[in-house]
């Protein structure tokens, strides 16, 4: 490349640089807000060109954390004060979703004893007691299911007989005498 116009985009830079800083100084004595929007824009030069100096970057930065002198009629805003104000909401809504988890496992809880009481089971005392009363059922239903084995297992047997019978009587007339 040729040397003048490295020299001229060297002082193209340089000059860029003086606008920036002159906007910074202009914005803390006026008591502008400042961002780095608000600085590129003062400056005429585009938000990259901050980025890439990160010299004027931070000094953008830096002037965003002085308080203002109060000419610009409103209360400062700095960056840390809405780092603060952000993490206080981030606590309130996490101690509001505690509240509101709370709140529903109450109203679970209070629906359920309801449905309960509107269904006719009852509190944890009738629970137990149909509890019981299932396990009693249970067995009986056991005990019918052994005694019907048992009775099928007899009809079986006397089914076999009667054949048997059927069979030796049928066996007798067939025969002659």
């Amino acid at each position: 490349m040729n040397s003048s116009i490295i020299d001229g985009r060297r002082a193209d830079s340089a000059r860029r640089r003086q606008r920036v800083v002159q906007a910074i100084s202009d914005a803390t004595r006026s008591g502008e807000p400042i961002s780095v929007s608000a600085i590129a824009r003062r400056a005429g030069v585009d938000r990259s060109f901050l980025y890439r100096h990160k010299d004027l970057l931070a000094q953008v930065h830096a002037a965003e954390l002085v308080p203002s002198d109060g000419q610009g009629g409103t209360s400062p805003v700095t960056r840390a004060s809405l780092q603060a104000d952000l993490a206080n909401a981030q606590e309130r809504n996490n101690r509001l979703t505690s509240r509101v988890r709370q709140l529903e496992a109450r109203l679970a809880e209070t629906l359920g004893n309801e449905v309960w009481r509107e269904t006719g089971v009852g509190s944890a005392t009738d629970t137990d007691e149909l509890q019981r009363k299932l396990t009693r059922l249970e067995q009986a239903n056991i005990e019918l299911t052994a005694a019907l084995d048992e009775r099928t297992a007899e009809l079986e047997a006397a089914r076999a007989a009667n054949r048997e019978l059927t069979r030796s009587l049928n066996h007798a007339r067939a025969s002659p005498r």
